[in-house]
Order: structure tokens, then C-alpha cells, then sequence
């Protein structure tokens, strides 16, 4: 994900993350590192309390947590990790990451039914192929049709394989799910996907 906020935003959240410091001398920004890279290193758990302890510290700068609501997803609170995507939209409209995680949780939640019932709008989201995969969630696009829009571009292709495999497994289609999520977890796209790289990482490693 990215965040798509006006630059405001990103400038209070990387005011407040430094204003305030912990009893152990830790300042916010401190431990939301550290949440990262226990995410990043498969420690889910621990990855979900330093974001949870950032959002506490920091209630200001919670919206600005997606970190945290894809840590949530993984742990299984799926209503904490609604109301997170809901919130970040606040301040992130126009991503269409955003949408479709808060699809997944709803899915999860509920059903597939009722996470499309309550698929998020978003704004113009220009990354390739995000148009297309905004569609796939709302139902009007294949999941092929994301896949031909990625083109040869390698970052282009690690997302649309990664939410190809999460539309799939929301959908409850486990196991045309898995090799898209197998692809995106590959090695040659961790420098295209970055953070959301690792996401696929975790997401691999939590396969049956």
C-alpha cells in the first residue's frame, strides 16, 4: 500500500510519532519500526501490539496505521481491522489497497455477499493495474483480465498477483488462491512490492 494522503497529513503523522516518548524511552516512531519488523520477520503477534501500542500513544495518528489494520487481518480481528481500513480512508481516499483489505476483513467477518455490499469508494488510484483490481472486487472484472492489465511491468505484476490470490481466498476459492499468492511471494519481487512484498511473505507462510 502507499499512502495516496494529502501532505498535511503525512507531515502530522510524522510530527506526532516523534512528539510523544514512552516510559522506556521509546518515541512512537520507535516502536512503529520495531511493529514493522517484527511483521516483516513472520512475528505477527508482536507486530499487532507495537501497532496497537502506536495507535494508543498516538490516537491522532491511528488513521494513518494500514500497517496495522493488514496485521490485524492476520491475527483474526477482523472487525478491528474493518474499522482500521475505514479510518484510513479518511485520510488515504484514493487508494484501492485500502478497499480491498477492508473487503477481506468483511469477507471474513461475514461474507463475501456483505463485503461487496460495503466495498469502499475510492478516488484515482493510478498505479497499474489498480483500476483493474478495484473492478475485480466490485465483480465486473476476471481476475485474467487484471492479470493481462499488469503487462510485463514487474511491480505491475507482484500486486496483481498478490490481490488476485486475496480476491480468490476472500471469495472463498483457497485453491485457485494459493498459486497467485505463491507468485507474488516469489523472490524476484521483493524489491517491486516492497513492504507488501513481505505481506505476501507472511500471507505464504500461513498457508496450509
Amino acid at each position: 500500500m502507499r499512502n495516496v494522503a494529502h501532505p498535511r497529513w503525512r507531515l502530522t503523522l510524522a510530527a506526532l510519532l516523534l512528539s510523544t516518548t514512552c516510559a522506556n524511552a521509546q518515541t512512537p516512531r520507535e516502536i512503529l519500526r520495531q511493529a514493522e519488523t517484527d511483521f516483516i520477520a513472520g512475528r505477527v503477534e508482536a507486530s499487532v501490539t507495537g501497532f496497537d501500542r502506536v495507535a494508543e500513544l498516538v490516537p491522532e495518528a491511528a488513521p494513518q496505521l494500514w500497517q496495522r489494520g493488514i496485521a490485524l487481518y492476520y491475527v483474526g480481528r477482523y472487525d478491528d481491522c474493518r474499522q482500521m481500513f475505514e479510518s484510513h480512508r479518511l485520510v488515504n481516499p484514493n487508494d484501492v489497497e485500502n478497499a480491498a483489505w477492508h473487503f477481506m476483513c468483511v469477507a471474513r467477518a461475514d461474507s463475501s455477499e456483505a463485503a461487496l455490499e460495503a466495498l469502499l469508494p475510492v478516488g484515482p488510484d493510478g498505479r497499474r493495474p489498480m483500476t483493474q483490481v478495484y473492478e475485480m472486487f466490485a465483480g465486473r472484472l476476471s481476475p485474467d483480465e487484471v492479470m493481462a492489465a499488469a503487462g510485463e511491468q514487474p511491480r505491475a505484476q507482484f500486486y496483481a498477483h498478490l490481490y488476485i490470490g486475496l480476491y480468490h481466498e476472500a471469495m472463498g476459492r483457497d485453491d485457485e488462491a494459493q498459486p497467485s499468492i505463491l507468485a507474488a511471494a516469489e523472490d524476484r519481487f521483493a524489491g517491486a512490492g516492497g513492504y507488501m512484498h513481505a505481506v505476501a511473505v507472511v500471507h505464504r507462510n500461513q498457508l496450509p
